[in-house]
């Protein structure tokens, strides 16, 4: 028998428990805001004074514990800038079948016989480092492809007069979208390479802005690496003001070609025809596309924007670090909080010194991000007069297919111009959502050239180039390939080792 006071006693003693846990999830939620805090001060640290608002609340630099989702940016993008260039009188780049940052392992404590065959795996030509995934994670080819491409931009000599140049400003026609851009300069890049010129790129309007500083205002090289050497860029816009350089076609630039020309010319033929036998892993209306008419603009595109976005810049790093702490930063920050011994930041101690496994070998993995995420791209608007368009309830159903035979799969990296979308999600409260934060369109009739002229030049560049790295990195990916974005972002996640992940698209493009 319970008696009345047994049950006060024990209401009491659930009182006094769900007390101390409430208690201690309010503690673990404010460490959780703190450390999240403690990051982004760090992270915008020329603009908000990091190191002040670190001591405020009490935390040295160097008590604070990594943030596995952000980058070094400096440090990337000073590996990738060691691995873009000939070192001395090699026909190569340094690049070996050691990974990364292992690259520039100091050597020269190690036997002479290991220099020597680094030195000859450079000079031999191992395949470029910007390539991940085994050869059958990948479109035919594209290692080879890759470095062909390096090789033909970079010229050992630009000054040499049988090198020639195709010189170009980036598309800024109205209406052209920052797809439609790309996938014109994977023309002109197929040309360059069919008549044996160095695609040189000169105003690119979305780089117009006050974020892009220095030479890379107006410039490719704002957002990624420019597409050839400074020598080769200095020797074609020198030839340009040559008219024996016009008139013997040494020069040319995109006028010299029909729009016909550029977006539906022939692809180059050096490397065979490959793209009669690439892997049928794209699924549309559950039957797997196993060729169709235009499979080999579909195989060039994939390696021309792989090329043409091989190493993103500092500036492109950055953003993509704000990206993923916007929206990853508290799990982040609830995931270290928890693999902590101590009570932090009360109990800390001084983060150790990087070992050498932490500097050259570790580097290397790719930021945090939560796994598996399926990166989905709901294209809607006024891209009905060119796709069928359908709505997002039918982008879900693919989802809902992928996580049948994955099913921890819980992650949506959602990219899409639609307000109405993101107001969808809420319907799905079984999926983790991520976006990123930018207004978006409020009416499906309003044209894409009006929606990006409100964001301004800047937003309305950088948040799609975040949504574009970020889907060609994610695990899964859901789409429209009758946009232009999804076809190049389908390219990317093919030359980048995610052939075996599928593509699920809600139509096909309309010129199959």
């Amino acid at each position: 028998m319970v008696t009345r006071s047994d049950c006060h006693f024990k209401f009491k003693e659930t009182e006094r428990l769900g007390d101390s846990k409430s208690s201690r999830e309010r503690n673990n939620d404010e460490r959780v805001s703190l450390l999240y805090s403690a990051w982004s001060s760090v992270l915008n640290e020329p603009t908000s004074g990091g190191k002040e608002h670190l001591q405020k609340h009490g935390i040295s630099g160097s008590s604070l514990p990594n943030a596995p989702h952000l980058e070094n940016c400096k440090v990337k993008t000073h590996l990738y800038d060691y691995l873009d260039k000939r070192k001395g009188y090699e026909v190569f780049p340094p690049w070996t079948t050691w990974k990364g940052s292992l690259q520039t392992f100091p050597v020269a404590a190690f036997n002479e016989q290991i220099q020597n065959l680094r030195h000859e795996a450079v000079s031999e030509g191992a395949y470029p480092p910007w390539i991940a995934g085994s050869d059958e994670e990948n479109y035919p080819l594209t290692r080879k492809v890759q470095r062909d491409i390096w090789m033909h931009q970079h010229p050992l000599n630009c000054s040499s007069p049988d090198v020639k140049f195709l010189v170009t400003d980036w598309e800024r026609l109205p209406g052209f979208g920052i797809g439609a851009q790309i996938a014109g300069m994977c023309g002109l890049l197929g040309i360059a390479i069919n008549e044996g010129r160095v695609l040189v790129t000169n105003y690119y309007n979305r780089a117009d802005h006050g974020s892009c500083k220095g030479s890379s205002r107006s410039s490719w090289s704002c957002y990624f690496f420019p597409e050839t050497s400074l020598e080769c860029r200095q020797r074609a816009f020198e030839l340009m003001k040559s008219e024996e350089a016009w008139s013997k076609g040494i020069v040319t630039t995109k006028e010299n070609y029909t729009t016909k020309h550029i977006w539906a010319g022939p692809t180059p033929r050096k490397w065979g025809l490959p793209w009669n036998y690439l892997q049928p892993t794209t699924d549309i209306n559950g039957t797997l596309l196993a060729s169709h008419r235009k499979m080999d603009r579909r195989w060039w595109r994939a390696q021309a924007v792989r090329y043409l976005m091989r190493f993103p810049t500092e500036y492109t790093c950055n953003l993509m670090n704000e990206a993923r702490h916007a929206s990853f930063g508290k799990l982040a920050a609830k995931m270290v909080l928890e693999s902590l011994a101590g009570d932090w930041p009360k109990e800390s101690s001084a983060r150790p010194r990087p070992d050498d496994i932490d500097e050259y070998v570790w580097s290397n993995h790719k930021p945090w991000v939560p796994r598996p995420l399926l990166c989905m791209h709901v294209r809607m608007g006024d891209k009905a007069c060119e796709m069928k368009v359908v709505g997002f309830e039918e982008y879900m159903q693919l989802a809902d297919r992928t996580r049948r035979h994955f099913p921890h799969l819980n992650n949506i990296w959602l990219s899409t111009e639609m307000q109405e979308v993101i107001d969808k999600t809420r319907e799905y409260s079984h999926w983790n959502f991520y976006y990123t934060k930018v207004r978006r369109q409020a009416r499906i009739n309003m044209s894409m050239a009006v929606y990006e002229a409100s964001l301004g030049r800047e937003t309305s560049t950088n948040y799609p180039l975040v949504n574009f790295l970020m889907a060609a990195d994610s695990d899964f990916y859901v789409g429209a390939l009758g946009s232009s974005w999804s076809f190049l972002i389908d390219g990317m996640r093919n030359t980048g080792g995610k052939v075996m992940a599928g593509y699920l698209s809600v139509n096909k493009d309309r010129f199959w």
